[in-house]
């Protein structure tokens, strides 16, 4: 008792792990330098005492480094080292490294064989699946090794125990009789024991009469066992023999002789004055712990230690759910091991509850290994188990025991069928349970018929879970499940319909029922339902409640309502990364992309972490905004947090960098995801075909069909856009005959569009006019504003003219449509024709949108726009425009005035180009940023044929990398030359 008491700490903080190796021995994986002791001299003997010291201590980094350098520094390394390096990962918890060390082993002898198993075997304590695969591994032991030995069977002994299978206990035992180690008094011992556990006493009696030697303990677990299924007459011939065995008793011997001559229903025998003094301490206990006095009554329970006064299996129970109360692992195994040491653990009230603690305390593995240990298990034992790998999320396992309760004969009750049907997603099992539950006359039960609607809704079938509904009493719960249902279904109008039913009830409402309906209310973009659930939150106190306001703010953004989504999100007291991220993602939506960033650093201000959706959502905004530093800004911070190989934030980070200009960037970082799924692969694919490498994107989609990735429509998106920026025409019918052909994804209007513009592009407008003509599908505005750009740059105006009636009949109130035929009549200096296409604009009451160009310097946006003299340094930069005119020109550069769209002089003509908003804002970047550093630019619209001439010229002249990010496209200006080749 002394022993246990020193056991008991009641300050709940685990002590801070002393990591004394890594400084004594200067230990780091990135110094490695003398004087560590880690040289490449170092013998084996010297490997084997870092590893032990990496087992004793637990130290995994210890235990990696060391591994790491016996690699490098040992060509063959001597096998018990490689042996001692299975132990030490199983030892410091890493069964994953351990079997790949074993799988990756040239030879194994049969202490490899054994060190695999003893790493299955303790894993099998808290990770069920390794009690089958350690059986699997044992399998094939027997088919590579011909001898054993009892250190091979001591592991399979435990992983029997852990696995609750009695067939493979037999196994074992019968596989023991054949190699002759039956008599052996470990393995007899154990097998003794997993018999009595599992309550095959029978079969665990006749072991122990064939051991050649018996010592107190067995005699104790023999004893106990009797007296625990209610032997009383087995119990007393054994106690009798016991005292003829000439073996001295223990404390544990005597206290079970006592019950053998007793008749204590606990199985313990105290006298009378203890027994009062332990249920007078039992009340106290349970005071204290209604009035949730856990300190007082842990104390008390100290004290009842202290004083060597017995304590019975209410005590434990009541400690027991103090722990689950305090959330504290350390007590509950700390109880659990003085249950072990006095008997208690297999007293079915303990046992219970040290089930249900481990289940609450979220350690499924162990709550397994108690009920495994349990030889006599009640419904409330099966309860327990199944409802904790319910909660825990274990499906299989839950449902695995729910078969085996079946197969033993058990009639589940009511909380069974609920545990069960709220962790299965499967709908055939649910409605297997379902019929059950009708077989047991448990389906009107209200938990029971409330599950079976949450659980058909869960599969969204809402008929089913409709008649449950009809057939039982209207109460909060279900009419919860089934308005989640219906918004899951997306049928929200139900969900709103069944709300309002509920208010003109009476009926309450719950935190769960107003964030239900304020988020279908987003949903359904339904604002006045929304606000009126607003207020109803408001006035009944749920306002204040984090998942109400979270829902409240997520409907106000859905709807667009920027302004009362800051309101809502201001009276939320403390946000979590969920209220923040949506907050975020909100302004990036409703265009607020600045904001978004503000919002951003007010989260990291508060000290909320933001997860892989937030960076993902913040690195689209740097997208949006084409700002490059503050989407490398959001990758720094990915990699900080370490969630920078997340594949959704990797391709959120691929596509920003793409998108921002910086494609190199964008490839390596692509490179680097391990993981990359379809969206990763499209976001390159359509980031090399925006910035004109065909060739590129072609190859990379090869790659990607020779790694047996299958690519799905946005990927034929990317291929195609490829071709058509890179004028692969021939390449272009190719892959869309593919896509049907091989992968039977039929064409859509999206690729039928990549394909008319790859025509256009390359000066067969007719030809694109007849395939837009004969599609069945019905052709969009996008495709004909392509072709009428090709036709002005073919300067083929018959038929432009008959693309832009065509347009405008589809967009009569389109801007692009008149300016592109105004333009395309220019260019043919068809003067008459311009002036009709600006009297039908203006009578069209339509406006041509402003062209704009921006530009970042120093995580500042630079706006201009045509003949823009706003700007501060306006003077300095038009004195540089002029200079570089002049410097392109003496390089050869001649403006091309066709894109001039006014009938006036030459020289006229000459200077409107000149001042172009892209050529302002390049002329920016060349005064603003360092020689030989890359400008970055980006216009609204399309960039017109001189000022994409006269780039190429000031990318050759000033040597200069100049990326445009025009409407369609991205042009790489370097040496004189473009990205699209010209084919834009």
């Amino acid at each position: 008792m002394q022993a246990s008491l020193k056991a008991i700490p009641f300050s709940f903080h685990r002590p801070p792990r002393f990591y004394y190796l890594l400084s004594s021995h200067s230990l780091s994986p990135f110094r490695l330098t003398s004087p560590s002791p880690f040289s490449s001299s170092s013998s084996s003997s010297q490997w084997f005492g870092f590893l032990r010291d990496a087992i004793s201590s637990s130290d995994l980094r210890l235990g990696k480094c060391t591994h790491a350098r016996i690699l490098t520094s040992e060509e063959n390394p001597e096998r018990f080292l490689i042996n001692n390096l299975i132990t030490m990962y199983s030892k410091c918890g890493s069964l994953t490294h351990a079997r790949r060390v074993f799988d990756k082993m040239p030879e194994r002898d049969l202490v490899s064989w054994n060190s695999i198993l003893a790493a299955y075997a303790h894993s099998s304590e808290h990770v069920i699946d390794s009690t089958e695969e350690g059986f699997v591994l044992f399998r094939s032991l027997r088919q590579n090794v011909v001898f054993t030995s009892r250190m091979t069977l001591a592991p399979l002994l435990k992983l029997c125990l852990c696995s609750g299978y009695v067939w493979a206990s037999e196994a074992v035992h019968g596989y023991a009789c054949k190699i002759g180690l039956d008599s052996d008094e470990f393995v007899a011992g154990g097998l003794v024991n997993i018999y009595l556990k599992f309550g095959k006493v029978k079969e665990g009696r006749v072991l122990f009469e064939e051991m050649p030697g018996r010592d107190v303990v067995l005699w104790n677990l023999m004893l106990k066992a009797y007296l625990d299924m209610g032997f009383k007459e087995e119990a007393v011939e054994l106690s009798s023999a016991f005292h003829k065995s000439g073996l001295h008793p223990n404390g544990i011997t005597l206290r079970l002789l006592d019950r053998v001559s007793g008749d204590d229903s606990e199985g313990r025998q105290v006298n009378g004055n203890d027994a009062s003094e332990i249920r007078s301490k039992n009340q106290i206990l349970t005071k204290y712990l209604q009035g949730s006095q856990y300190s007082s009554l842990l104390q008390c329970f100290a004290d009842m230690v202290e004083s060597n006064l017995e304590c019975d299996s209410v005590t434990f129970v009541l400690v027991l759910s103090t722990a689950v109360r305090l959330d504290s692992l350390a007590l509950g195994k700390q109880v659990h091991s003085m249950a072990l040491k006095l008997g208690f653990d297999l007293m079915l009230t303990v046992a219970n509850s040290l089930i249900n603690m481990y289940c609450k305390l979220r350690k499924v593995g162990y709550a397994r290994t108690v009920f495994n240990s349990t030889s006599e298990r009640d419904l409330i034992s099966w309860n327990s188990v199944i409802s904790g790998f319910a909660q825990s999320g274990l499906e299989v396992e839950a449902v695995c025991l729910f078969m085996e309760l079946l197969r033993c004969g058990l009639t589940p009750d009511h909380y069974t069928l609920t545990s069960v049907l709220k962790a299965t997603s499967s709908l055939s099992l649910n409605k297997q349970v379902h019929v059950h539950a009708i077989k047991t006359n448990n389906v009107g039960d209200s938990f029971v018929s409330t599950a079976l609607i949450d659980a058909y809704s869960r599969n969204k079938c809402m008929k089913e879970a409709e008649v449950l509904f009809s057939r039982n009493s209207f109460d909060l719960v279900a009419c919860n499940a089934m308005m989640s249902g219906y918004t899951q279904s997306n049928d929200g109008d139900k969900t709103l319909k069944l709300f309002a039913l509920m208010h003109k009830q009476g009926d309450r409402s719950d935190d769960f029922t107003l964030a239900t309906v304020v988020k279908t209310c987003g949903s359904l973009f339904a604002m006045n339902q929304g606000k009126q659930v607003h207020a109803y939150a408001i006035k009944s106190g749920y306002n204040l409640d984090l998942w109400v306001s979270s829902g409240v703010l997520d409907m106000y953004v859905k709807c667009g309502d920027m302004k009362a989504a800051h309101v809502a999100f201001n009276c939320i007291a403390a946000p979590d990364d969920v209220a923040w991220t949506t907050m975020i993602s909100g302004c990036i939506e409703n265009g607020e992309e600045e904001r978004a960033f503000h919002v951003y650093s007010q989260m990291r201000l508060m000290g909320v972490l933001p997860d892989e959706f937030t960076i993902a959502t913040l690195a689209k905004a740097s997208s949006c905004l084409t700002a490059l530093e503050q989407g490398r800004q959001i990758h720094a911070n990915a990699l900080k947090l370490n969630c920078s190989g997340d594949p959704f934030v990797g391709t959120s980070l691929v596509d920003m960098y793409a998108k921002c200009g910086s494609i190199d960037d964008a490839y390596s970082l692509f490179k680097r995801i391990e993981m990359r799924n379809i969206a990763a692969w499209n976001a390159m694919l359509v980031g090399l075909a925006q910035h004109g490498e065909g060739k590129e994107a072609l190859q990379l989609f090869e790659q990607m069909r020779s790694l047996g990735i299958k690519p799905d429509k946005v990927t034929f998106i990317g291929v195609l856009s490829a071709c058509s920026h890179s004028g692969l025409v021939s390449e272009a019918y190719k892959q869309i005959k593919s896509m049907d052909r091989d992968y039977g994804i039929k064409p859509e209007i999206e690729h039928y569009s990549c394909l008319a513009d790859a025509l256009g592009r390359a000066g067969l407008v007719r030809e694109a006019e007849k395939l837009i003509e004969s599609m069945s599908l019905e052709a969009s505005a996008s495709m004909y504003r392509a072709l009428l750009a090709a036709c002005r740059v073919q300067g083929d105006t018959e038929t432009g003219k008959r693309v832009a009636t065509k347009l405008l009949e589809l967009e009569p109130s389109d801007s692009s449509a008149y300016v592109l035929l105004s333009n395309m009549y220019a260019a043919a200096s068809k003067w008459t024709e311009v002036k009709l296409a600006r009297t039908m604009m203006r009578g069209q009451n339509v406006k041509k949108d402003p062209g704009f160009s921006w530009i970042e310097v120093k995580n500042k946006i630079h706006l201009f726009v045509v003949d823009d003299r706003s700007n501060p340094q306006a003077e300095l930069i038009y004195r540089k425009v002029k200079d570089v005119i002049r410097d392109i020109k003496q390089e050869g550069y001649v403006p091309e005035t066709d894109y001039t769209l006014v009938d006036v002089e030459e020289e006229e003509k000459e200077r409107a180009l000149y001042y172009h908003s892209e050529k302002l804002a390049v002329a920016f970047g060349l005064m603003s940023t360092p020689p030989a550093t890359p400008i970055r630019v980006i216009k609204n619209l399309r960039v017109c044929g001189d000022c994409h001439n006269a780039m190429k010229y000031i990318a050759k002249v000033y040597g200069r990398e100049i990326v445009l990010r025009d409407a369609n496209r991205f042009h790489r200006f370097k040496d004189g030359k473009c990205s699209c080749g010209d084919f834009w």
